[in-house]
């Protein structure tokens, strides 16, 4: 559109107009292909053919237009130079923009060759010399290609792009996944031989009690007790998966996130020697976080930090990647930001959760630790213990 409104100048208004509302048209059709075309890679809608043929056909009318001027028109350089750069713009970047509507490499750079063969047809038949003729050709050629190179190329990019989008989203499903079959793992192994054993001895029982045996009371005795003790072991893998140990958290939650494609680093102390109801707080607040960064955001860095300061243990969960609207859904509870909150008020712990900057988010639990007798008062302590004992 700027190449073609520079021509008006030296074309005149009435035949600058013309060429002015042709390459307007060429324009409107072009970014109306570019956008059906990029949709048909995509798979989101049919190919453009139509769009296709009719921008070719109103790239070759203003093509020839514009080379009917530099002919035949007014005999000015100026008139020469307008109109020569309407005819290349068009039929550089239309080859550009049809090759996005192709699948086949060959055919996306076979259509430059074609506008060049055209060119050079138009050129000799509107009187041009042959060397010009081929010369002008050559030009397109070049022009084409390399628009056509550069429409392909983007293609590819713009694939590559969803790809690695869609294989990131997969890989946080898998970790997810993986997760979900390590707690069926546990529960397989603790009822999968409980169960089998159950099922026979009950098979056993009734093939007893149909007989008249006595022994099928003790065979029933024994699945009772195989009951208790598999409900037993059931509530106690699920009190572990429940209660797990901060450090186990730790450890998991970068598994986790590293499975995801999300840098996980893990800094401060270690939790070994906290109190035990401290640590599972924490691991709570830890395996949430973790959640959270994998559901929520496009995360690609996470920074755990733990720490002991003036008698408080103080984890600290940060991420990037976050929208708008945090890292939190609106409405969450349970086993979400207010949950935790509850659990952590139990034991006079806060919970801090918000964003700190452009795309950052951070999750902060502040828990105080029991305090332990200076060595002065237990001191006094046993003195006091030794002067009442006889």
């Amino acid at each position: 559109m700027f190449v073609a409104l520079t021509a008006v100048a030296p074309l005149g208004v009435r035949l600058g107009g013309v060429l002015l509302l042709m390459v307007g048209v060429h324009a409107v059709l072009s970014f109306a292909t570019v956008s059906r075309a990029v949709d048909w890679t995509r798979g989101r809608r049919p190919q453009p053919v139509r769009l296709l043929w009719a921008l070719a056909a109103v790239t070759g009318a203003v093509a020839v237009a514009a080379m009917g001027i530099v002919q035949h028109g007014p005999d000015r350089e100026s008139v020469e130079t307008a109109a020569g750069g309407v005819f290349g713009t068009v039929l550089v970047y239309s080859p550009g923009i049809i090759a996005l509507g192709v699948r086949d490499r060959r055919r996306a750079f076979g259509i430059p060759g074609g506008f060049a063969v055209g060119v050079w047809l138009v050129s000799f038949a509107l009187d041009a010399s042959a060397l010009g003729a081929l010369f002008t050709a050559v030009l397109v050629l070049g022009g084409g290609v390399f628009l056509a190179f550069t429409a392909v190329f983007s293609v590819w990019l713009l694939n590559a792009v969803y790809e690695l989008a869609e294989a990131r989203e997969t890989r946080t499903r898998l970790a997810v996944a993986e997760e979900r079959l390590r707690f069926g793992r546990d529960l397989h192994d603790v009822m999968g031989r409980n169960l089998a054993v159950i099922a026979l001895k009950s098979e056993l029982a009734v093939q007893l009690a149909q007989r008249g045996r006595p022994e099928a009371v003790a065979q029933m005795v024994e699945v009772q007790r195989l009951a208790q003790e598999s409900q037993r072991e059931v509530r106690e893998v699920v009190r572990g998966y429940r209660e797990a140990d901060l450090g186990t958290e730790l450890a998991g939650a970068q598994g986790v996130l590293a499975a995801a494609g999300i840098d996980c680093t893990v800094s401060g102390r270690t939790p070994v020697g906290l109190p035990a109801g401290v640590q599972s707080a924490l691991g709570w607040v830890m395996r949430e976080a973790a959640t959270n960064v994998l559901r929520h955001g496009d995360a690609r860095r996470c920074a755990v930090r733990l720490r002991v300061w003036e008698g408080r243990v103080v984890l600290s969960v940060e991420n990037d990647g976050v929208t708008e609207a945090g890292d939190e859904p609106s409405g969450s509870s349970g086993s979400g930001l207010a949950g935790l909150r509850e659990r952590l008020a139990e034991i006079d712990g806060t919970l801090e959760a918000g964003p700190v900057g452009k795309g950052l988010f951070r999750l902060t639990a502040e828990i105080p630790l029991p305090s332990e007798p200076a060595p002065a008062e237990s001191i006094a302590a046993v003195r006091s213990m030794s002067e009442v004992t006889p």
